[in-house]
């Protein structure tokens, strides 16, 4: 039998966990010593390039503390959507190290009522500055 070639859906995962490493904090390495694994393993699951498997997934999902489910959110709905397109949702633009940077300050503001604020200031940028 021959391995099932993965689909845009095991690449949206493996987007997704590399998202959640990066907010984390954690580096591949800490991510695959964890999971007794090769650095290198971490790389090919994150660019889609090897399948992650069921069991995998649940260890990774435990090591970065989220359900199995945050994987899989709205996948299915994607899906429906635009047929068997790829799968393209805001993940690709939390890849950057900025991005990052931001989350995670952004994260640490423990008044509700200054993240609201700096919400909007970030909202109103982007709109600004869009295209």
């Amino acid at each position: 039998m021959r391995p099932r070639s993965r689909s845009p859906e095991d690449t949206e995962i493996g987007k997704r966990a590399r998202t959640l490493r990066l907010q984390r904090g954690m580096s591949q390495a800490a991510l695959a010593e964890a999971l007794d694994l090769t650095f290198q393993q971490i790389q090919k699951y994150e660019k889609g390039t090897n399948r992650i498997s069921a069991g995998r997934l649940q260890r990774i999902a435990d090591v970065l503390e989220v359900p199995v489910a945050f994987f899989y959110s709205g996948l299915e709905a994607e899906r429906r959507r635009n047929g068997s397109a790829p799968i393209e949702i805001e993940f690709d633009s939390l890849q950057s190290a900025g991005a990052m940077r931001i989350a995670r300050a952004y994260s640490r503001i423990k008044n509700r009522r200054v993240r609201q604020q700096l919400l909007k200031l970030a909202e109103a940028l982007a709109e600004r500055h869009a295209s």
